[in-house]
């Protein structure tokens, strides 16, 4: 197992991808889109990820990291795209559909096929039944080892964790466990433990999930403590002394590519038990409502207000837009035309489309958001932020949801 193929080049193939070839490992990423590949054969990235940079140069210099948009004959296959959910929060599987089936001509008996990309339970059964109707001269379920191994990395962190964080492995059977652990045992030192594949699928799905409904529990305590005119900030590290309480902090509502969208799988495929799960994830959506709402009280009191909205990715010090509230707030509030909208976001050069397309928002420095506006709302809590001189916030209006001025 010394020749891999990664399907999907984004913030989880991409660092998996580079850190495989700089272990010794040959591998071929594949990525649907020419101006990733274009990017990556030349030694370049196209996330921020800390000293991804490095390790993509290192990889390519080397002649262990091929990318091309097809898929090459390897003894591995690691498939790492995305698996959004539709309008109806119905996920979305067709992308690990497209990747399967991609990767289906390549695949000879004795391969090891590895799902990481975050999926609902049952998946893992259908690359299975995919492959074996492409492949019907295959034994698929004898001869093809099968396995969900979902990520489980931090973004700004992903290359650490990739290493050193446990992972959980479910084969389609005992023995494809066992075969997707010889593979990781070679780069992975956390512990690595088995189970069947629909354990493992559910197993990711409630770790974000858990985080969610905790969230969730914070969000409703800030919006309860804005009506009793208490310190929520306060209030939480208060609470958390308490040996057995971790309130997690509040924010602006729920973003990223997990935690904002694994419990909707789960709501899916069990609706009538997963009631608190679904009450959490509608609870964290309307955060942004709230926030809307506050920013709108305080810029009736201006006649023609400026609002320099501070952030635009999900979380902090990194530039995943992915099911951001900051991105969802900026557009409600442009919507509603009361005010122009300056955006402060270090981790980007541009807007993304959805912004560019609004009336009176534009993307300016942190000086000139400051230094212009009449309300400073916080959205995300980067460090830059955190570093900004009280006297300039002296006479503006602040609204802030992530406790940078706690």
């Amino acid at each position: 197992m010394q020749t891999v193929c990664v399907m999907g080049l984004g913030y989880v193939g991409l660092p998996t991808a580079s850190l495989l070839a700089n272990r010794g490992f040959k591998v071929h990423g594949v990525d649907v889109n020419q101006k990733i590949v274009d990017l990556i054969s030349r030694g370049e990235v196209h996330i921020q990820e800390p000293d991804l940079d490095v390790l993509v140069r290192a990889a390519v210099n080397s002649g262990n990291l091929t990318v091309g948009l097809e898929p090459i004959s390897t003894d591995v296959f690691i498939i790492a795209v995305p698996t959004p959910f539709k309008d109806n929060h119905v996920p979305d599987i067709s992308y690990i559909e497209a990747a399967t089936k991609a990767l289906a001509p390549y695949v000879e008996p004795g391969n090891l096929v590895i799902l990481e990309s975050t999926s609902p339970v049952g998946t893992t059964e259908k690359m299975s039944a995919w492959l074996q109707e492409l492949r019907p001269e295959l034994d698929v379920q004898g001869s093809v080892y099968l396995a969900h191994c979902p990520e489980r990395v931090l973004p700004g962190q992903t290359l650490k964790e990739l290493v050193v964080n446990d992972r959980v492995i479910g084969g389609l059977n005992p023995v494809s466990a066992e075969k997707a652990t010889q593979f990781y045992r070679q780069f992975v030192t956390g512990e690595i433990v088995c189970t069947n594949a629909r354990t493992a699928e559910l197993a990711k799905l409630a770790e974000n999930s858990f985080r969610d409904v905790n969230i969730a529990f914070a969000n409703e305590l800030s919006m309860i403590c804005d009506r009793l005119d208490i310190n929520v900030w306060e209030l939480i590290e208060l609470a958390n002394r308490h040996p057995r309480v971790n309130i997690l902090q509040p924010g602006p509502g729920v973003g990223g590519h997990c935690i904002a969208v694994d419990p909707w799988f789960i709501v899916d495929a069990a609706p009538q038990e997963a009631r608190l799960i679904r009450t959490a994830r509608e609870g964290n959506d309307s955060k942004i409502d709230f926030v809307v709402a506050k920013v709108k009280e305080a810029a009736a009191k201006f006649e023609n207000p400026k609002i320099a909205c501070l952030g635009l990715s999900y979380k902090a010090n990194i530039d995943d837009l992915r099911e951001s509230p900051a991105v969802l707030v900026i557009e409600k509030l442009a919507s509603e035309g009361i005010a122009d909208i300056l955006v402060v976001e270090p981790y980007i050069e541009k807007l993304p489309p959805r912004l560019q397309e609004l009336q009176r928002v534009q993307l300016v420095s942190l000086k000139m958001g400051i230094n212009d506006a009449d309300i400073v709302l916080f959205l995300v809590g980067h460090r830059e932020f955190k570093n900004i001189n009280p006297k300039s916030l002296e006479y503006k209006v602040l609204v802030d949801t992530v406790g940078i001025l706690r």
